[in-house]
């Protein structure tokens, strides 16, 4: 199926054709059943990971959320205010808040304060361009002042690799609001925690998290004087824009045999699933992230969305998996907190 028919489908749909093309990879239930991982169960909540809008100022090639500045799925203060009452309820230890550029939400700010009056980790995933531009760049004082980790993405030290990926100006765009983070002691005072994302240009499993990490190091430091805490190598998913750049250039397939050849019992053994929670914009539930993004939701009969949020149910439920899951557990694993193994 080409780039045009499959992109005119809804991500389930997409799925189900997907699901039925011979890749020659093994089923991923089929792979987890035969290393004893299957059904895949939940532990208790640690992570509820927040998608409070797929609006962005960015449009990357990679991205598996399809975000961009076109997108209107924005997530009411309604929703987050059920967030929150779960967030209670539950004694999450991190609330992680995701996008599309999170900071796009018109209750972000409040959002930010209210999470900052509880005993937790407050995660902002931004894409750091959106911290120059507008009123958005008294951002980076609202993080001090409320000690939030940001977690942002910068898929190469170098300008060409990253504009490749991201954009024209990104680089030095992003290079800009690492300085004004560093300045503001990012990367360097405790509490004030500073990670970088890479994830690969082209189609091929993440490299090894502590290696890639001494190059950034080495070449932030004596190119720009960034410093930064820890780097997060996530694999490419083939899913939405990702997906679409793969079977455009006839991709598909190779790129699945590769993520199941390169599939790690034990980092199927780590997977962010089991003990994080993934809500969209509309509170509805999923596994993760990536699950949202492809319409499957939490195998649960009431606790579909975060009103109705249900521990009893929730906890030691098995966990929804396809094949997108190779992704995460190709190599040394992927997850929101990079490296698993």
């Amino acid at each position: 199926m080409s780039k045009t028919t499959i992109s005119k489908l809804r991500p389930s749909e997409q799925l189900e054709v997907l699901s039925q093309r011979q890749t020659g990879a093994e089923a991923f239930s089929e792979k987890m059943h035969r290393v004893g991982l299957f059904p895949l169960k939940s532990s208790s909540l640690e992570i509820l990971q927040i998608n409070v809008g797929y609006m962005c100022n960015q449009q990357c090639v990679h991205c598996h959320v399809d975000a961009s500045p076109y997108r209107k799925e924005i997530m009411p203060k309604d929703i987050m205010e059920e967030c929150l009452k779960v967030i209670d309820s539950e004694k999450v230890k991190t609330v992680d808040l995701t996008g599309g550029a999170p900071e796009m939400n018109p209750h972000f700010e409040w959002f930010i304060e209210e999470l900052s009056k509880r005993d937790l980790e407050i995660i902002v995933r931004s894409n750091l361009t959106i911290l120059v531009e507008g009123k958005f760049t008294s951002y980076p004082e609202l993080f001090k002042k409320h000690k939030v980790t940001v977690v942002s993405s910068l898929p190469c030290y170098t300008e060409e690799n990253t504009d490749a990926q991201r954009g024209d100006g990104v680089f030095n765009k992003s290079i800009k609001a690492l300085n004004i983070l560093n300045d503001l002691g990012y990367g360097k005072e405790e509490g004030l925690k500073l990670h970088l994302v890479f994830n690969p240009g082209g189609p091929s499993v993440a490299p090894n998290q502590d290696a890639l990490k001494a190059d950034y190091d080495r070449e932030l430091k004596e190119k720009f004087n960034i410093v930064f805490n820890n780097l997060y190598t996530i694999t490419n998913l083939p899913i939405a824009r990702y997906l679409e750049f793969l079977l455009e250039n006839d991709k598909y397939d190779d790129y699945m045999m590769l993520l199941a050849n390169s599939f790690n019992s034990s980092a199927a053994k780590g997977v962010m699933c089991t003990n994080t929670v993934s809500v969209d914009w509309n509170g509805d539930l999923f596994d993760c992230d990536f699950n949202q993004m492809l319409e499957l939701p939490v195998a649960t009969t009431s606790s579909k969305n975060i009103k109705d949020y249900n521990r009893e149910e929730m906890e030691g439920r098995n966990i929804v998996l396809n094949n997108h899951c190779y992704g995460c557990t190709a190599g040394e694993g992927s997850s929101c907190q990079g490296a698993i193994v």
